[in-house]
């Protein structure tokens, strides 16, 4: 007779400077910040789609592959808050909803339509203002980015694609989930609601 496994899965908010992995497999030693530092986390437990070192906000973790592939399905949406360089024109917002064409290894993408908008006030979002660069360089702008698809740094790209070159990622929301943590924070949930 089999044991049924218990997997367990979390809801991490993902500080500034910390890379989505809980072991830094880099070439060079490196005082890199892993995931494993801000909890003690069970054998086996993966991040269900990355955010880069410089991205920050929700990261879900489970230790239940399946309900990793699930949540990374073009099923469940994922939502961004993307700090750019200057202010964001409706045109270029046009642009992201239909589809921008990226770079991606292999060659050229056309990423999927989307859901966009400029976001005028952000203090519901429990993240830090912290200081992307000097005011001097020009305004600053958000905009909000709601995916099904997750390519290599596509937020990036997209932003870049139509002029306004992202400064600061925030992941604010998957599927039903929302950012409601405090940095570094972790919760155990019994289930993701997708």
């Amino acid at each position: 007779m089999s044991k049924s496994i218990k997997h367990r899965h979390f809801i991490l908010h993902k500080p500034y400077g910390y890379l989505s992995q809980f072991i830094y497999e880099g070439k060079r030693k490196s005082r890199k910040k892993t995931l494993g530092s801000l909890y003690d986390f069970p054998e086996g437990t993966m991040a269900i789609g990355r955010l880069d070192e410089t991205s920050e906000g929700l990261l879900l973790l489970t230790t239940d592959g399946k309900v990793s592939y699930d949540i990374r399905s073009k099923l469940v949406e994922k939502e961004y808050y993307a700090q750019v360089d200057g202010i964001i024109t409706e045109e270029a917002i046009e642009q992201l909803k239909k589809g921008v064409e990226i770079g991606i290894p292999g060659g050229k993408y056309t990423t999927l339509p989307c859901k966009a908008k400029l976001i005028t006030n952000i203090e519901d979002v429990p993240i830090e203002n912290r200081h992307v660069r000097d005011e001097r360089h020009g305004p600053l702008s958000w905009v909000s980015l709601t995916l099904t698809e997750g390519k290599f740094r596509q937020v990036r790209k997209m932003t870049a694609a139509v002029g306004f070159p992202t400064l600061r990622l925030v992941r604010v929301r998957i599927g039903k989930m929302h950012l409601n943590l405090q940095k570094g924070n972790v919760n155990e949930v019994f289930t993701f609601l997708k």
